[in-house]
């Protein structure tokens, strides 16, 4: 009787999970491995795939302007994950002050409310806000005495006008993330740092970064694997110029894939990218066991 009770328990707890289990054999363990095919192969969608062996692997070590768009994606990282980490922490810690919980309701919506706008809409709009003749922003610099700048023209402003644009369009997913750390957070403890005489410095330092640290973590590995993979920002504001200037990795592929149709070597380039922000997140999990708190007595 046991026996069967624990074969049933088996087969009812498969069940809840096939839909799981189909669900990521159809949409991510049976894309992994025709990537892991094809990038052996030339293919072009409208030919057989052809078996070349390590073409691809020769291609991609040769292709120089592949480490073109990985130099231009490590700069998206350097600039957006602290960006996103740092300024994301500033607004919830200001957002989480002894104010009113509508003011609170308020600006989560402020923040938030981007995140969830389309992002092929919003862009248009920011183009002509970037814009160098017309656009809002060289208006108001002007104001100040500042020339026009070239923002989706210069290689160096391409940047900063991306920069802007994940700012307004993507903190509110780290805020959040922080927000609801910070309000996880058990007020005895302040109450009790407050009674024993330490100042808000040492409270923030002593109490909230160890507290929020498990957050702080989650939000680096997620900052940080979306700006490896920055594929909207520099194709709907720069398109990925000028020139060459702001392509990403993820662009270039789309390109190798989409326009030029070489889905064989676009694949070697996809797992690529995949080894390396594999390689970056286990290096993030296993430095975090000496910073990452997740104590909560």
């Amino acid at each position: 009787m046991g026996t069967y009770r624990k074969m049933s328990n088996t087969v009812v707890g498969l069940l809840f999970l096939a839909p799981a289990l189909l669900f990521f054999v159809l949409f991510i363990g049976e894309p992994v491995v025709a990537t892991l095919y094809l990038s052996f192969t030339k293919y072009n969608v409208i030919t057989p795939a052809k078996w070349i062996g390590f073409d691809n692997i020769k291609h991609l070590f040769a292709d120089d302007r592949l480490w073109l768009t990985y130099g231009n994606t490590l700069k998206y990282v350097l600039i957006l994950t602290p960006m996103h980490a740092i300024l994301g922490l500033l607004i919830a810690l200001a957002v989480n002050r002894n104010i009113g919980k509508g003011w609170k309701y308020l600006y989560r919506t402020i923040f938030y409310f981007p995140v969830l706008a389309t992002s092929a809409a919003v862009a248009v709009a920011w183009q002509f806000i970037f814009s160098k003749d017309f656009g809002i922003l060289n208006f108001l610099l002007s104001k100040f005495g500042v020339s026009p700048i070239a923002w989706m023209q210069s290689p160096q402003w391409v940047y900063v006008a991306v920069a802007i644009y994940s700012f307004w369009k993507f903190i509110g997913n780290a805020f959040l993330y922080y927000l609801i750390g910070l309000q996880s957070i058990p007020a005895a403890l302040y109450e009790a740092a407050e009674i024993d005489g330490a100042n808000k410095t040492q409270r923030f330092f002593s109490i909230t970064l160890p507290m929020l640290s498990p957050t702080i973590f989650f939000v680096l590995v997620t900052t940080l694997i979306g700006a490896t993979q920055i594929f909207d920002e520099p194709y709907l504001i720069t398109s990925g110029g000028p020139g060459d200037a702001s392509r990403s990795v993820n662009m270039y592929i789309y390109e190798v894939a989409f326009q030029h149709h070489e889905m064989g070597y676009a694949s070697t380039l996809s797992l690529s990218l995949f080894l390396i922000i594999l390689c970056v997140t286990v290096f993030q999990f296993s430095i975090s066991k000496k910073w990452v708190n997740y104590e909560r007595d």
